[in-house]
């Protein structure tokens, strides 16, 4: 989705940790402009602009502008990014350059509304399998999400990515067999569950039936040695 948000960047010419360190001091952090043909740009840029965009509602779907003093302003996605795995900061981030004219692949959240008819009158159970499908557009037709009405949907019913509506130039590339959700049986569900438990259980019997049988053996062989 294409946000009128413009971030500021600067390029950089050294590298290395000592050079990430002197950034973050200075509340920057080092990232890479690339993409369209063109060659890659070291630059430097702000890591709480970055994180609004990475935790907006578009998220990594959001599109906005890299304008990089002196060297050029161009419409951007991020691509890949690392954070600080003890404090959680942000501390690079790839930006990958977009051609407004060329559609991409990109993977769009679906959220269902409601609460399905069988699972209020049926007594059902209402369960989500994906979260998310992968469709393809232009950059500027890029959804945020997709809303879909579930409340119709009755006991033994699913819904599929299929039937979830494309507009413009989208192009659905996940399965169309794709189940986003689906109301089931809840007994059955508790069946299942049984199943697996009691698989479980099962599973784990022989071992203790050998263990047993081990320290039988041993006590047998204790037994014989005192008589003789």
């Amino acid at each position: 989705m294409r946000k009128d948000i413009t971030i500021a960047a600067e390029t950089r010419a050294s590298r290395g940790k000592n050079e990430a360190r002197r950034l973050r001091v200075a509340a920057r952090i080092p990232a890479v402009v690339y993409g369209t043909g063109k060659d890659s740009v070291a630059v430097t840029v702000s890591p709480k602009e970055v994180n609004k965009i990475l935790h907006s509602s578009s998220g990594v779907n959001t599109i906005f502008n890299v304008d990089i003093a002196g060297v050029e302003n161009t419409p951007v996605v991020v691509v890949d990014w690392q954070h600080d795995p003890v404090k959680n900061n942000l501390l690079h981030v790839d930006m990958l350059r977009i051609d407004l004219t060329k559609r991409l692949n990109v993977k769009v959240p679906v959220h269902t509304l409601g609460d399905p008819k069988g699972v209020k009158q049926q007594g059902g159970l209402h369960e989500v399998i994906s979260r998310e499908i992968e469709i393809e557009c232009l950059p500027d037709e890029i959804p945020e999400k997709f809303d879909i009405d579930v409340t119709e949907m009755m006991l033994g019913q699913s819904l599929r990515a299929s039937q979830v509506p494309l507009t413009g130039s989208m192009k659905l590339i996940s399965s169309p067999e794709l189940v986003i959700s689906h109301v089931i049986n809840v007994r059955g569900a508790e069946e299942k569950t049984e199943e697996a438990a009691e698989g479980a259980a099962k599973a784990a019997e022989p071992e203790v039936v050998k263990k047993g049988k081990k320290e039988e053996e041993g006590a047998e062989d204790k037994g014989e040695k005192k008589k003789k």
